[in-house]
């Protein structure tokens, strides 16, 4: 059995998928690439590196979301680890092996690489943070964070003051590098493909993990290049505010109380007042003209009051 199997879960990652691939092929790992029926070349780029590489491709006829396209992968690979690792995280040399020396502790379940930006440093906020309270989440869809992003709700949720240069137990780390024993990951169950098409589903698994006693480590030795959210920056705006939200609202349904679930509808209707507010009064998102981005955060509202 290999000691590790790398799942990339790709849609339209043809820009990104070589240079993921190629640094993974001098570690000690599987390779599989699950493909969310891209509309690029990705699936036609990933068949031309297996003529040097071995690597498996699983080409879907539809899109299964980043949860059910790990899953999928998961289900073939033969390693005794699964590094679930996103096509724009490029590993360095031994990366691979730093993770699973990480993980040799027999009572550590899962751990995480250090994810590091165009400058080489670990991504603060990013490469883990805690899982998320009910005032965390509440600090983020009602505008708090942004404009006081050094809150002290938002400090302790994104770990903005830790030490990302030792190894330390973490609670979440980032789904973009994430490894797990395989028997930790058979007794979870996986991941829950209702967590659809993204967003929320890695930090599912960790708090139920975490509801096993199962300990996850920061391993600051494993070190990924991480070019950022690739997939995710080409989605529309109105379906990057109803995936985020409507997964945030399914993640809270299944882990908080009622009155939790109530509390965040609430703010979600008042954080998208608030965004249309600031859409009339001339700030929009750069990205989106501003009567789509209010018809999306009105969108978003009628899902939460529903």
């Amino acid at each position: 059995m290999r000691r590790c199997s790398v799942i990339i879960v790709t849609y339209n990652s043809g820009m990104q998928i070589e240079a993921c691939v190629r640094a993974l092929a001098s570690q000690d790992c599987e390779i599989i690439v699950v493909d969310n029926v891209s509309s690029d070349d990705t699936a036609t780029r990933v068949r031309g590196l297996a003529d040097e590489i071995t690597l498996t491709l699983l080409a879907q006829d539809r899109n299964l979301g980043f949860a059910g396209g790990v899953n999928e992968g998961a289900r073939v690979a033969a390693g005794e680890t699964l590094l679930i690792l996103n096509p724009d995280a490029i590993a360095e040399t031994g990366a691979v092996d730093a993770l699973l020396s990480c993980l040799s502790v027999p009572n550590i379940a899962a751990a995480g690489g250090a994810l590091l930006d165009e400058n080489g440093s670990p991504e603060r906020g990013f490469s883990f943070r805690r899982l998320p309270t009910l005032a965390s989440l509440l600090f983020e869809v009602l505008l708090i964070n942004q404009l006081w992003p050094a809150n002290p709700v938002n400090r302790r949720y994104r770990c903005l003051d830790a030490d990302l240069t030792g190894e330390q137990e973490i609670e979440q780390p980032a789904g973009a590098c994430l490894a797990v024993k395989r028997a930790t990951w058979e007794n979870a169950g996986g991941m829950d493909t209702q967590f659809y098409p993204v967003w929320f589903e890695d930090v599912d698994l960790c708090l139920r993990l975490k509801k096993t006693n199962a300990r996850i480590i920061y391993c600051p030795w494993a070190r990924f290049h991480h070019g950022g959210a690739h997939s995710l920056g080409k989605l529309a705006f109105e379906d990057k505010q109803v995936f985020w939200y409507t997964n945030m609202l399914r993640y809270v349904s299944k882990h908080f109380s009622a009155g939790a679930v109530l509390a965040l509808r609430a703010g979600i209707v008042a954080g998208m007042g608030l965004r249309m507010l600031a859409c009339f009064l001339g700030s929009k998102p750069a990205d989106v003209s501003r009567n789509a981005a209010v018809k999306s955060y009105w969108k978003v509202a009628k899902i939460a009051m529903s």
